[in-house]
């Protein structure tokens, strides 16, 4: 038996476990701190648009990328957010329906709409400060049920 053909058992065992691990899922934490109306948190965002245009959110809603909205790792479904680019003042407010940003050293997300208000379409990553305006209304079962009628007004405007 050659070298080559002792080796292949381990090397294709190798090759099953990258391509398995590389279909595992992201482990989502819940906040150390449970989110309140006004914390504040400081770090780098970007912005997402035409590929996820019309896919599913992790919120189960459809991706606009017209509309102000954000993915953020751990804020509820719902969350309306002030964010403010650091470098510009610029600032939209979003509401978070999706989970991401999966890049280490990115907080947040935004969709197209809210990018371009933020002044991060052309840089790509910015520095921001995301504060939290208000959390998601509960149902009696205690669903999230948020409001709709201010991100129609406010996605209106960023058109």
């Amino acid at each position: 038996m050659t070298s080559a053909r002792r080796h292949l058992p381990l090397v294709v065992a190798s090759a099953a476990l990258a391509l398995l691990a590389g279909c595992a899922r992201a482990v989502m934490t819940p906040p150390s701190v449970p989110p309140v109306a006004g914390m504040e948190e400081v770090g780098m965002a970007s912005w997402y648009g035409a590929p996820h245009h019309g896919r599913r959110t992790s919120s189960g809603e459809v991706f606009d990328m017209n509309r102000l909205t954000a993915a953020h790792r751990t804020l509820p479904f719902g969350t309306r957010l002030l964010v403010t680019n650091r470098d510009t003042s610029q600032s939209a407010e979003v509401r978070v329906n999706d989970r991401g940003p999966f890049v280490e050293g990115r907080i947040l997300d935004v969709s197209y709409a809210a990018g371009r208000l933020l002044g991060a379409v052309g840089p790509g990553v910015i520095p921001v400060r995301v504060r939290v305006l208000s959390l998601p209304a509960r149902s009696s079962a205690g669903f999230e049920q948020p409001s709709l009628v201010n991100e129609a007004r406010t996605s209106r405007a960023a058109r």
